[in-house]
């Protein structure tokens, strides 16, 4: 059910939470209104669960060591080292294997051995899922085949990959991927044809006269 709550933390200016500056909470704060019992729930998830909290470390440690200082590229490789992960799967679409496959010669480069899936696997025709000949990419003039991001997951899976990476799958095809990966998972780089993959641009220039979102913010 929705929270009765009328305001989150994208209404909040002041980030007190980062540093626990409890005077400067807004009343509408979910630190200063926490659920105690949730939060107690969390944590001792971490406490007890010795990958969870290593996970989480290892993040905030290269967070403090590099900020600003490494491209997500190099972050990535700097975690996929220090969790010691040895056999790393990469979830790709087609159309971004060329990206796919330098992204896999640096990883060789640093030693690192790594599976790519396609999206595409199984070449299974999108009117298996109901997708109608006017609704295809070709317009129904021949075989196209859909995305199967649940096929990549089962694929890397029986591959026995440790650590998994997501290259551009579609908004909705990455969720079915994160749904099904059998272990844990990280996303390279976010599918957006309109800004190079690059979704943040469309926040960047939401005020600005090249916005399409004028209307949703009453400009």
């Amino acid at each position: 059910m929705p929270s009765e709550t009328s305001h989150t933390c994208s209404d909040c200016a002041a980030r007190p939470c980062r540093s626990r500056d409890e005077a400067k909470y807004p009343p509408f704060c979910l630190t200063k209104n926490v659920d105690k019992e949730l939060l107690d729930e969390v944590l001792k998830l971490y406490a007890e669960n010795q990958e969870l909290r290593r996970i989480a470390a290892t993040s905030a440690c290269i967070e403090g060591e590099f900020y600003g200082r490494m491209s997500r590229v190099e972050e990535t490789i700097e975690f996929i080292k220090r969790m010691n992960y040895q056999y790393v799967g990469i979830a790709s679409c087609v159309g971004l294997l060329p990206e796919a496959r330098i992204f896999k010669k640096i990883l060789d480069a640093h030693g690192i051995r790594s599976y790519t899936v396609g999206c595409k696997i199984g070449a299974v025709d999108k009117g298996f899922i109901g997708i109608p000949p006017e609704k295809k990419l070709n317009r129904g003039c021949g075989h196209e085949s859909m995305c199967n991001p649940i096929m990549q997951a089962k694929e890397l899976e029986k591959e026995g990959t440790d650590f998994n990476i997501v290259i551009g799958l579609c908004v909705g095809h990455d969720t079915l991927f994160l749904k099904y990966s059998a272990v844990p998972t990280t996303v390279l780089i976010v599918k957006d044809r309109v800004y190079a993959h690059n979704p943040a641009a469309a926040l960047y220039t939401a005020t600005s006269m090249y916005s399409r979102f004028k209307k949703e913010l009453g400009l």
